[in-house]
């Protein structure tokens, strides 16, 4: 049997009202030599039988007789894949037709490329809106914003078979950040990359994964930063990544100006050694500078909103290297405002 030179590698549960037109958006690729390989992690429904009633001599379905979990399933297809790039998709997201076209090409063309996804529209509700991820990448910007937060979407994800790290394709110790775990550590063998134009519609509904394991998502995606951020010698990683996750990540509002200062120093220190120890050209450079700040603008934002911060504190610790994050002066005064209501408000309660 001939080897294809892409292994599609999915885990399945329960999604036989979807996993359908996943399916359908691969037989209809411009790219035709793949492989799919999906996992039935014991669903309760009609998966199984829906996969089994594809006719496509590609399908490849295991049928697992355990509960394993999305994980471990993904890795027993990652296992038995025998493609030169493996592609990542879960079972409820579509994948445009030249997804596999454009990625192949760029693989072949950019051998220092290890891990390459692309943008990603958002698919809610029968609407399609564009992502709110950075519309405008190169190489080390993607490899920057891994430091911070994950700028890519497993389901665009490929990656070299032969450049995945020993042991297993992703780790399930790091549940729902699985991937963000995979991207870092790939990081550190070759490049990652993303082309910016959409190549996959990312499904968003309430059984989604982001929208149902938010705290064990928090907790994981904070040991891959505190891995990595060891790695780098941080004195304190732990509480790094945590700064990092709660703030820029997942959004919560700072809860004093302290904390303010202290995460806005802290990704001064991330950035600038990131700076120093690769050749970055300008365009990446601005683009860094550009995006980060971006970032630390919505920080700010969203603790005047919540009131936690005035913005006379906010003015007084801001880094040179953010400033206030490209913040318009009525952005600012019109969060100001926002925050000093809901203070209004709970001391109402409180009274």
């Amino acid at each position: 049997m001939n080897q294809p030179v892409v292994s599609v590698v999915m885990a399945a549960y329960n999604g036989a009202d979807l996993i359908g037109e996943t399916l359908d958006s691969l037989w209809a690729q411009s790219f035709a030599d793949f492989e799919v390989i999906v996992v039935d992690d014991c669903s309760t429904d009609d998966t199984l039988d829906v996969l089994r009633a594809c006719p496509d001599p590609r399908l490849r379905i295991i049928a697992a007789k355990h509960n394993a979990g999305p994980v471990r399933s993904r890795n027993r297809a990652f296992a038995k894949a025998r493609g030169r790039y493996v592609a990542g998709l879960d079972q409820d997201d579509i994948c445009l037709p030249e997804r596999f076209a454009r990625q192949v090409a760029y693989l072949d063309a950019h051998l220092d490329i290890v891990l390459l996804g692309t943008a990603a529209a958002i698919l809610e509700d029968g609407t399609v809106t564009s992502s709110i991820k950075s519309p405008v990448t190169t190489p080390r910007l993607v490899e920057w914003l891994l430091h911070i937060e994950n700028p890519l979407v497993w389901s665009t994800v490929m990656v070299r078979r032969n450049a995945v790290p020993a042991g297993d394709f992703t780790r399930p110790d790091f549940l729902y950040a699985e991937d963000f775990d995979l991207y870092n550590r790939m990081a550190r063998i070759g490049g990652i990359a993303r082309l910016d134009d959409p190549s996959l519609l990312y499904r968003k509904h309430e059984r989604g994964a982001s929208k149902r394991y938010v705290d064990t998502m928090q907790a994981s995606a904070t040991r891959v930063l505190e891995e990595s951020y060891a790695a780098a010698g941080a004195q304190n990683p732990y509480a790094d990544a945590r700064l990092i996750v709660d703030h820029l990540m997942r959004g919560t509002p700072v809860p004093d100006r302290m904390t303010l200062e202290r995460l806005g120093e802290l990704i001064g220190e991330l950035q600038a050694d990131f700076l120093a120890s690769r050749a970055v050209d300008e365009e990446s450079l601005a683009m860094i500078r550009w995006e980060t700040a971006l970032r630390w603008g919505k920080v700010v934002r969203t603790a005047l909103k919540a009131g936690t911060i005035g913005l006379a504190a906010a003015m007084a610790v801001r880094p040179d290297h953010l400033g206030m994050g490209y913040s318009s002066v009525d952005e600012l005064l019109t969060a100001t405002m926002v925050g000093g209501a809901r203070n209004a408000i709970r001391r109402n309660r409180a009274a």
